[in-house]
């Protein structure tokens, strides 16, 4: 008998480029380059909400959420963060990390909105590495929760 974890992507694929990976998440660069530096945690547990994981489990997630945001904010330097956290396509538990600018094909809306301009990407480019030290640097110290 199938399970819902054996038909899920986000449970059969890494989902993009993979950045950082721990026994209860993983961390994936979004292969777009209009959207420089948008990533994915995904918990590795098929659970589909929240609400799913034991208090604990949350609260650790949500770490790795904000390290990430914060590892974007210092090497993209994004106008705005989007966080994001849907599952209607798939339902497995993964927060969106997105970096904004005021000048990016889709700002003020989503990124999943209607397109408002050609718009500017971001020239930066960082490398995976640097992402996954930056985002180490902050689940180390703690400074994220």
């Amino acid at each position: 008998m199938l399970t819902p974890a054996d038909s899920c992507p986000l449970c059969q694929e890494t989902a993009g480029a993979l950045v950082l990976q721990a026994e209860r998440y993983r961390i994936v660069r979004v292969m777009d380059t209009e959207l420089p530096g948008f990533c994915r945690v995904i918990w590795q547990q098929h659970v589909a909400e929240m609400s799913d994981l034991p208090p604990v489990d949350r609260r650790a997630l949500m770490a790795v959420v904000f390290a990430v945001e914060l590892a974007l904010r210092d090497c993209y330097q994004p106008d705005k963060i989007n966080l994001a956290s849907f599952g209607n396509v798939v339902p497995h538990l993964h927060w969106h990390i997105i970096c904004r600018w005021r000048d990016d094909p889709w700002f003020p809306e989503p990124i999943w909105g209607q397109r408002q301009r050609q718009g500017n990407v971001s020239s930066a480019t960082i490398t995976d590495a640097v992402l996954a030290a930056r985002i180490a640097h902050y689940l180390a110290s703690g400074v994220h929760a």
